[in-house]
């Protein structure tokens, strides 16, 4: 039996796939319509079937769609080339999309055993093609209800301005998104756009009520614009896109109700097991137990992006939420700082005078060292050639960097959700904290996606990272924060016995940012007889103040 069959409706060539169970069952099944022949299902069907085969992806049936001209037929809109001397876009894409909805999914609707409704029917495409199947999800709601968008050229003329002009996406709609961070790096031209626009385009969406659980982005960190990633992505697309929804609720909402007791159960237990092992090795320390903070939990995360790991350490505030919620204060680096500032805020929140009770979330890595140099100087930090850093103090080469964007991914789509359906959070109350290079990566947080916290807080930033390249993101910065309508507030902090040029740089950093205080407030503070590192304590107080103000 051929594992695909070419068909031709309407002058149009078709590449059809049916799952393995087709032929043996009476059952229908979902369809997933791809744009370009369907090359991208085509590329990667011996996996496709390994996982059909193993339960590991509902089973779907796949549509591979030719076009005549990609340039005329994926495109919403005429507009001029890119390249002297091409052909300008047609701009035909709406007869395009019609097509696929009127035509071609009608035929395979009467000829095979479908599930027509538009909880079950996909389009997806890579490039041109996901940028259409984008405009398919805004035309067709009716007829399209999952969207594919890989590499989709959002950076195409007018798409941003429509984006943001119809508002929210239509109800029902479930999207998956993928782009690569390298996307457009070298172009001079609007393509140059291709990554930054994905990730504001799906930043909108979620800012205009859309649900993180039906809307997925997913970024690979060294990805180019090239058929090998969006390849690699199609699966991961299929199964975001056709997961049932109804059973998926279920099982994550008695997930996270089992989560909170497991990790209420398992801090009794810790406690009482402290407590007895305590007693009884009180006169042999070399087998206590390690100390535990009370009303501490923690999680373990992996990133939907790199599929790295995280260890989310969370300080549980004492009390019922205050009228909005808890204030909330992120802080990096909790490997290093979480113990401290759980101990504060437990102390420093007692009643009847102690400051208001405040969730600490810290987020850290699977290690026992306080400071992990490999995965702070790659999540924390842009990516950057060895000619733009400097020499290193140890002689040794830098480690991977340019993680940013796909940490920040993480903690904006995965982390901060999870949190909000565990504790009450008041989200005009959330701060970030970081330190060194997490100062870095919370100001490129603040410069680039300043809505994802209220409050911001970095103690010896490493403004020194990559040329100072944080200047250059706050051009876009201040617009962002234009826009918003809000003002954020900074705190920059530094240890006067830090390095001379770490504290000029803060106060460089200082000067400038006052010059804006029209979008930004910012305050610094030089701390007296303090270094690098062990200014750390200094700050504690005054961060728990900051963040409950």
């Amino acid at each position: 039996m051929n594992r695909y069959q070419q068909l031709v409706v309407e002058d149009r060539e078709l590449t059809l796939y049916l799952p393995p169970s087709y032929h043996e069952s009476d059952r229908s099944y979902p369809v997933a319509y791809v744009q370009d022949q369907g090359d991208m299902f085509t590329d990667c069907l011996n996996y496709l079937n390994h996982l059909f085969a193993a339960g590991q992806l509902v089973e779907v049936i796949l549509v591979g769609i030719s076009s005549t001209n990609r340039n005329r037929e994926y495109t919403p809109w005429p507009a001029k080339p890119l390249l002297e001397g091409n052909p300008p876009f047609g701009g035909e894409g709406r007869a395009y999309v019609d097509e696929v909805a009127d035509v071609i999914k009608a035929y395979i609707d009467r000829q095979y055993r479908t599930l027509a409704a538009p909880e079950h029917t996909a389009i997806i495409g890579g490039s041109f093609g996901g940028l259409i199947s984008m405009f398919a999800g805004f035309w067709r709601a009716e007829t399209f209800g999952r969207i594919g968008m890989l590499s989709a050229s959002l950076w195409y003329e007018g798409v941003m301005d429509y984006i943001r002009q119809q508002g929210e996406l239509p109800a029902g709609l479930r999207l998956y998104m993928s782009v690569g961070q390298l996307e457009g790096a070298y172009k001079e031209n609007a393509q140059k756009h291709m990554f930054s626009n994905n990730v504001e385009a799906h930043r909108f969406w979620i800012e205009q009520g859309g649900n993180p659980e039906r809307i997925q982005l997913a970024v690979d960190p060294d990805g180019t614009h090239d058929p090998i990633f969006m390849a690699r992505r199609f699966p991961d697309a299929l199964r975001w896109l056709f997961v049932k929804e109804e059973d998926d609720q279920e099982s994550e909402m008695a997930r996270s109700q089992h989560e909170g007791k497991d990790h209420h159960e398992k801090h009794e237990k810790d406690h009482k097991h402290n407590n007895h092992d305590n007693h009884n090795n009180r006169d042999n320390p070399e087998k206590a137990p390690l100390f535990c903070i009370p009303g501490t939990v923690t999680w373990s995360m992996q990133s939907d992006v790199t599929g790295r790991e995280y260890r989310i350490f969370i300080a549980e505030p004492m009390g019922p939420p205050p009228e909005g919620g808890y204030p909330v204060l992120y802080s990096l680096d909790a490997n290093a700082t979480f113990g401290s500032l759980a101990e504060a805020i437990r102390v420093q929140s007692r009643t009847p005078r102690g400051i208001p009770s405040a969730l600490i979330v810290g987020i850290g890595f699977d290690s026992d060292s306080p400071i992990v140099s490999s995965e702070r100087f790659y999540n924390f930090t842009e990516y950057a050639e060895d000619h733009e850093l400097p020499v290193r103090p140890n002689g040794l080469d830098w480690p991977k960097t340019g993680g940013v964007e796909a940490f920040l991914t993480f903690i904006e789509l995965q982390l901060k959700p999870a949190v909000e359906r565990q504790y009450a959070v008041n989200r005009s109350k959330q701060a970030l904290f970081g330190h060194s290079l997490g100062g870095f990566f919370t100001l490129y947080t603040l410069f680039t996606r300043p809505e994802t916290f209220s409050r911001y807080i970095a103690a010896c930033p490493s403004v020194w990272w990559k040329n100072y390249v944080l200047y250059k993101r706050w051009e876009e910065g201040k617009a962002r924060l234009q826009q918003s309508g809000h003002r954020k507030e900074l705190r920059l902090y530094v240890g006067a016995e830090e390095k001379p040029s770490m504290v000029q740089d803060a106060r460089e950093l200082y000067a400038f940012l006052k010059g804006h205080d029209e979008v930004l407030e910012t305050t610094f503070d030089e701390i007296e007889g303090e270094g690098h590192v062990s200014v750390l304590p200094a700050l504690i107080s005054p961060l728990l103040r900051f963040v409950n103000a």
